[in-house]
């Protein structure tokens, strides 16, 4: 588990990884690594997921939140539109 902020070695997020993000009003939440994607440029992003508060965050490959919120909602637009088309068998039509 890692804790955003953390001052250790920084190791790449692997899917199922948990990352422990400090909210401002010094809430903690586990987010679940669920997706990981690349852009055009080959940079690596992750996609979270807190069961807790039903959000959704990206971060860069290292578990560091995106400050751009306009490229974080296109990367989510992206994981969405590839979750759907590979989970898409067996789902209720």
């Amino acid at each position: 588990m890692s804790t955003n902020g953390d001052a250790g070695k920084q190791q790449t997020l692997e899917l199922r990884d948990v990352l422990v993000i400090q909210t401002t009003d010094e809430k903690q939440l586990e987010f679940e690594v669920v997706g990981l994607v690349e852009d055009e440029e080959n940079n690596a992003y992750a996609v979270l997921y807190c069961e807790q508060e039903d959000e959704f965050v990206v971060t860069d490959e290292k578990g560091n939140l995106l400050e751009d919120d306009d490229l974080a909602q296109e990367i989510l637009d992206d994981f969405f539109v590839l979750a759907e088309e590979s989970g898409g068998e067996g789902a209720a039509e």
